[in-house]
């Protein structure tokens, strides 16, 4: 048996280049990448605990907050999800109304249901042909107000996972003429707050709260996030007691260590650290206008499309115009170049930078391409050649509530019989985690064409109980 411990032993002494999380890319220049064993200790003398912190974990997240120019900032062990769950329960009441954008992370679903909260949505934009979804509009959140009365709070992600910008000034100035909290998952955003390439952050434009995985994109391990509280609207409070319910009740001196000293390296050098870094990307940027098959994409401001701006650092590469879907590109990255990227959509890879990344990873994700997009100027890679279909998915038909939908009977029925049934459970294609169909959801034709599409592509589908994704429950007959 290949033991976990191993296999990453083995794993560390492979060439291969992580264009994906965490952020800190391995790096040893930016960090520890191991703390030693004595720094895992619980709440003993002289160190605080996090859930009642009065000593050195509250100058920590003190510290946290200065950085990030907000009025306190929270700790989560436990990633984003639980930020976001904690979140949207102290800004809700049990019972209250909330709308989310369509393409919120699965964690702002299963607070909705934990919370039992009736559920409007907010539908994004669409970039490109590439499945890509773009930002929500600000007139579409007053509508939706408008519609939804009573409403207590609004969630949208921004930057989205593909690093689509919403306009948060303008839509926080609308969730607050409502009366109501504007929660912001910005947990590909963390690095905003550092250097001018990158859109301003949210939690400078008027969100009351903000989540962001430090772990993404800045140097810290895996499962460290903070959520920002940038006004008065949500008392601290409420966010400590529910972080105290979603967070475990041991957290990780070890991750706290790593978040601290992720905080003290940004205050000390993050100037000069993105500085260097803005240099690089940008100069990967303009070199991959060589290309001619295969594209960097860079969505420009759309107001159709709720676009206000962009992520430079999160490197999309299309092969909309190769016969390579995004499956493919990936595999051949990894495979023939020694690269992993962090994702595949159908026709793009998602190629995630960070203030960790080399010069020498920038020239060999640049340099893989170039071979790759003369290949494709000679049909190299006909062998690869799929027939792509694109399937877009109406909006959807929500009959039930979450949270009713899930603790409902369910049949299980074959995919191609669930038409015009209710969806008792989610599909998504991870990563990213956003839901396809959601409990509660008419099942539609489009959907039910959509997954063995999917599937021929090679993405990763996660959800149903039927791993092979034959079968779906449905909510049963009454």
């Amino acid at each position: 048996m290949n033991r976990l411990y191993e296999k990453l032993t083995d794993y560390q002494k492979e060439d291969i280049y992580p264009f994906h999380m965490p952020g800190h890319k391995r790096n040893p220049d930016l960090m520890h990448t191991l703390f030693p064993s004595s720094m895992d200790i619980t709440e003993i003398t002289g160190f605080d605990n996090l859930h009642d912190p009065r000593e050195i974990l509250f100058e920590a997240q003190k510290a946290a907050a200065r950085l990030y120019q907000v009025k306190e900032a929270f700790y989560s062990v436990n990633g984003s999800t639980a930020a976001i769950l904690a979140a949207v329960s102290a800004g809700v009441s049990r019972g209250g109304k909330i709308l989310i954008g369509r393409n919120c992370h699965k964690s702002v679903y299963n607070a909705v249901s934990l919370r039992n909260l009736e559920c409007g949505y907010l539908f994004p934009g669409i970039y490109g042909h590439c499945g890509i979804s773009g930002g929500i509009r600000p007139e579409d959140v007053k509508q939706a107000l408008e519609s939804h009365p009573g409403t207590e709070a609004v969630v949208i992600s921004s930057p989205t996972y593909d690093g689509i910008v919403s306009d948060i000034r303008s839509i926080a100035e609308i969730v607050h003429e409502f009366h109501a909290v504007l929660i912001v998952d910005a947990a590909h955003g963390a690095h905003f707050a550092f250097g001018s390439v990158f859109p301003e952050p949210a939690e400078q434009l008027g969100a009351d709260l903000v989540i962001t995985s430090i772990h993404k994109t800045l140097p810290a391990p895996t499962q460290t996030a903070l959520l920002l509280s940038c006004t008065d609207r949500v008392r601290p409070e409420k966010i400590r007691r529910f972080l105290s319910v979603y967070e475990t009740s041991s957290p990780s001196y070890v991750l706290m260590a790593a978040m601290d000293f992720c905080i003290a390296g940004l205050e000390r050098n993050g100037k000069e650290m993105f500085r260097n870094y803005g240099e690089m990307l940008l100069s990967f940027r303009q070199a991959c206008s060589e290309w001619r098959n295969f594209r960097l994409l860079m969505p420009c401001r759309n107001k159709d499309q709720g676009i206000l701006d962009f992520d430079r650092s999160k490197l999309l590469i299309s092969a909309e115009n190769t016969c390579l879907c995004g499956p493919d590109l990936q595999q051949i990255l990894h495979d023939r170049f020694r690269i992993e990227c962090e994702m595949a959509g159908p026709e793009y890879v998602l190629a995630l930078s960070s203030v960790g990344d080399t010069r020498e990873g920038f020239c060999r994700l640049l340099e893989a391409v170039r071979v790759l997009d003369k290949e494709a100027a000679r049909n190299d890679l006909s062998a690869f050649r799929k027939k792509k279909e694109q399937i877009l998915l109406p909006a959807p038909s929500a009959v039930m509530q979450i949270g009713d939908a899930e603790e409902a009977e369910t049949d299980e029925v074959y995919l191609a019989d669930s038409v015009g049934r209710i969806s008792g459970e989610y599909a998504f294609v991870y990563p990213p985690g956003i839901p396809l169909i959601v409990p509660g959801e008419t099942v539609q034709e489009e959907f039910v064409r959509l997954i063995p599409e999917y599937q021929r592509q090679g993405l990763n589908l996660k959800g149903f109980r039927d791993s092979h994704f034959h079968k779906i429950r449905v909510i049963k007959d009454t």
